[in-house]
């Protein structure tokens, strides 16, 4: 089982949305209680937590503070992705790889985990 959280549910602290924040901090104590209950099935499960991601959510959020800040969406995205140690957002296949991965044999033994895929906004 590959569930989707967020690193909002893990206290980024630019997160401006409390209950999706708080959702997705749910999403991962699901995960990590679902695994305990689980593995003696031989189920995996576990949970990605992906940061800024290309899409049209970060458009929409983006348009919005625009019209908040009076900043460019532009200039917005620029802010936010100068605060990733790496240097850039997520594409949605970067999201995919994990999860093709967390599907696939080589995840065996790797259950209860929440993995981040930030580019190293959240170093855990």
């Amino acid at each position: 089982i590959i569930n989707t959280a967020s690193i909002a549910g893990r206290g980024y602290r630019r997160t401006s949305n409390a209950a999706y924040a708080a959702s997705k901090g749910a999403v991962i104590a699901m995960t990590r209680i679902a695994a305990s209950v689980l593995a003696s099935h031989d189920i995996n499960v576990n949970a990605i937590c992906p940061g800024i991601v290309q899409t049209k959510m970060l458009a929409d959020i983006l348009s919005l503070r625009s019209d908040e800040t009076g900043l460019s969406s532009a200039e917005l995205k620029q802010a936010m992705i100068e605060e990733i140690p790496l240097g850039r957002a997520n594409e949605a296949d970067d999201i995919a790889a994990l999860a093709v991965f967390l599907a696939g044999p080589g995840s065996r033994n790797i259950t209860g985990q929440a993995f981040n895929v930030d580019g190293g906004i959240i170093m855990s």
